[in-house]
C-alpha cells in the first residue's frame, strides 16, 4: 500500500478488512497495512471516533470485529476514480457499452449513483467510448468463479466439472489455491489430486463446483502468477517433445509458457509440454519460431505440423 495515504483513507482500509475477514487482530492489520501495530490500533481508533462500532476481543479466538447492525458510509469516487473504472470496465470488456449486458447493467447502476459533478464525465465516456471485442477473451460463469473464490478463502478442497477444448468432460477433486487472470483469461491455480500435481484449469471451462468436506493447506509464500506461467503448457492431453538445434538462450525468448518447459539438450535443447489442440500449437507456436526443429514425441502434434507442411508445400508448388 502506498505510504502516502491519509489517516482515513487508512481507516477506511481497516474497515474494508474487517468486513471481509472479522477477527483480525492488530498484528494483521500492520501487516495487511505496512505498519506498526500502534498505527493499526490508531486507525480502527479513527472508525470509533467517527461513530463506527468496532469490538475487540482478547484470546486465540479474539481480534476486531464490527458490531452487529453497522451502518457503513456510502462509497465515494472522485472525478478521476470513476473514470478510472469506466475505462478499466470497458477496456476489459467491451460489451460492457452495452445496456443489455450484465456487467453493462452494473457499471450503468454505479454511474447513476454518482453525483451528478463526478458522474456526468463517466456517463459520457461510456456512451462515446467503443472498444473491439477480444476474440480470445473467455467469460467464465460468474456462479461459478464466486464458488471458486469461496472455496478458495475458506481453504476448503471442491470437485471440479472440467469441459475440455477436446470436448472431454471429467471430474477431479483439488486444493483451489487461487484465481490468475492472464491475457483476458481466468485461470484457476490449483493442486489436483486426480493428476496429484499443480494444475491449471480454465475457469470458462468449468461447469460445476462441488465442495468435499476436506480442507487444506496452500504453499507457502505462494506466488500465484510465477506458478501459473510455470505450469500453464502441463497436463493437457496430448504430450510434446520438441528439439531444437540452437541453444537453448536463444530459443528461450520465442517461447511462450503456455507451450512448456525447455530444457537443454547437448547443443540444443528440447521443448517438453503438453496440448489439448495440436493443430493450434503447430500452426500458431512452433511456426513462428525460427529455429529448426524436428517433433521428437507426440503423435498427434507430429500429424498437426506434418498437414501444415504439407499445406504450405502445396502453395509454393509449380501448378500443372
Amino acid at each position: 500500500m502506498p505510504n502516502d495515504l491519509s489517516p482515513t483513507a487508512r481507516a477506511l482500509r481497516v474497515l474494508e478488512i474487517l468486513q471481509a475477514r472479522p477477527g483480525t487482530t492488530a498484528d494483521e492489520l500492520s501487516a495487511r497495512l505496512g505498519v506498526t501495530e500502534r498505527a493499526a490500533r490508531r486507525y480502527v481508533g479513527i472508525l470509533r471516533e467517527a461513530g463506527i462500532p468496532v469490538e475487540s476481543a482478547r484470546g486465540p479466538y479474539g481480534g476486531y470485529r464490527l458490531g452487529r447492525g453497522t451502518r457503513l458510509p456510502p462509497v465515494y469516487f472522485t472525478q478521476s476514480e470513476a473514470l478510472s473504472l469506466v475505462m478499466a470496465v470497458l477496456g476489459a470488456q467491451p460489451a460492457a457499452a452495452d445496456v443489455d449486458d450484465l456487467v453493462g447493467t452494473a457499471l450503468g447502476k454505479v454511474v447513476k449513483a454518482l453525483p451528478e459533478s463526478v458522474g456526468q464525465q463517466a456517463a459520457m465516456l461510456r456512451q462515446h467510448a467503443a472498444a473491439a471485442p477480444d476474440p480470445y477473451v473467455a467469460r467464465p460463469d460468474p456462479a461459478v468463479t464466486s464458488e471458486l473464490v469461496e472455496a478458495i478463502a475458506a481453504r476448503r478442497r471442491v470437485s471440479v466439472t472440467y469441459h475440455s477444448e477436446a470436448g472431454n468432460q471429467w471430474q477431479a477433486e483439488v486444493d483451489p489455491w487461487s484465481l490468475v487472470v492472464r491475457h483476458g483469461r481466468w485461470y484457476l491455480l490449483c493442486h489436483s489430486h486426480r493428476a496429484d500435481a499443480i494444475r491449471t484449469y480454465r475457469v470458462d471451462r468449468i461447469r460445476a463446483v462441488r465442495s468435499t468436506g476436506h480442507k487444506f493447506e496452500p504453499p507457502q509464500a505462494l506466488d500465484p502468477v510465477a506458478v501459473l506461467e510455470e505450469n500453464l503448457g502441463l497436463g493437457w492431453e496430448f504430450s510434446v517433445r520438441v528439439v531444437f538445434d540452437a541453444p537453448l538462450a536463444e530459443v528461450a525468448p520465442w517461447i511462450r509458457p503456455p507451450m512448456g518447459r525447455l530444457k537443454p539438450l547437448g547443443d540444443g535443447c528440447a521443448l517438453v509440454g503438453s496440448t489439448s489442440n495440436p493443430v493450434m500449437y503447430a500452426q500458431e507456436w512452433l511456426a513462428r519460431v525460427p529455429f529448426a526443429f524436428r517433433v521428437d514425441g507426440g503423435e498427434e502434434l507430429r500429424a498437426a505440423v506434418a498437414a501444415l507442411v504439407a499445406r504450405f508445400t502445396a502453395a509454393v508448388a509449380d501448378q500443372p
